[in-house]
């Protein structure tokens, strides 16, 4: 099999890791499509487990906007650190955590586009992250502004990917258990949906 670790666009599981952003009971109600949201950030984080990929998490200020939601919180790691600039990267513990454990690639989810979710991607660029934003994984409350950040982000050199394409990449080869794990994970997914 080849290196995809040494491939910087490329996902793996050697080298990557996932942060969600701010997924927070008070916010999510706000979000555009937010059910789907959820559902496709719990399936990625279900994913890097299977996969062995670190997951870490943020909160927005979470005395005025709650904690994280259930369905997220019980599989994120306890003791999410909480923050009031909307950059993810001003938790010292984030970074510094990607570059302790060797994952210069970060797949960002979480809510919103336009503010956290795009600080948090221009400033993990700008320190020289590999970043990875999956579209159906991340949310803001209008169309306009979504879709704004994301084109922002790709002009950065941010890399778009969706949440199930994100799981295939770091799986990167059929036939493995993880592989079935992850098919598993899809197929429910799909169910989900109907």
């Amino acid at each position: 099999m080849p290196n995809f670790a040494a491939q910087p666009d490329r996902l793996s599981p050697a080298d990557t890791a996932l942060l969600v952003v701010d997924v927070q009971e008070k916010l999510v109600p706000k979000i555009a499509e937010a059910a789907s949201l959820v559902r496709n950030i719990a399936f990625l984080i279900d994913a890097c487990k299977v996969l062995n990929v670190p997951v870490s998490a943020t909160e927005q200020y979470p005395k005025g906007l709650g904690p994280t939601v259930g369905e997220l919180a019980k599989r994120l790691p306890p003791n999410i650190p909480d923050k009031v600039a909307f950059s993810s990267c001003a938790v010292p513990n984030v970074v510094e955590g990607f570059r302790r454990d060797g994952r210069p690639k970060v797949i960002v989810a979480g809510i919103e586009t336009h503010v956290c979710i795009m600080q948090t991607v221009l400033d993990l660029l700008a320190l020289n992250f590999r970043v990875f934003v999956p579209v159906d994984a991340v949310g803001s409350r209008y169309r306009i502004d979504h879709n704004i950040a994301i084109e922002r982000m790709r002009d950065a050199g941010a890399i778009l990917v969706t949440s199930e394409i994100a799981a295939f990449e770091l799986t990167g080869i059929a036939g493995t258990p993880q592989f079935k794990e992850i098919s598993r994970l899809v197929q429910q997914r799909m169910k989900d949906l109907t």
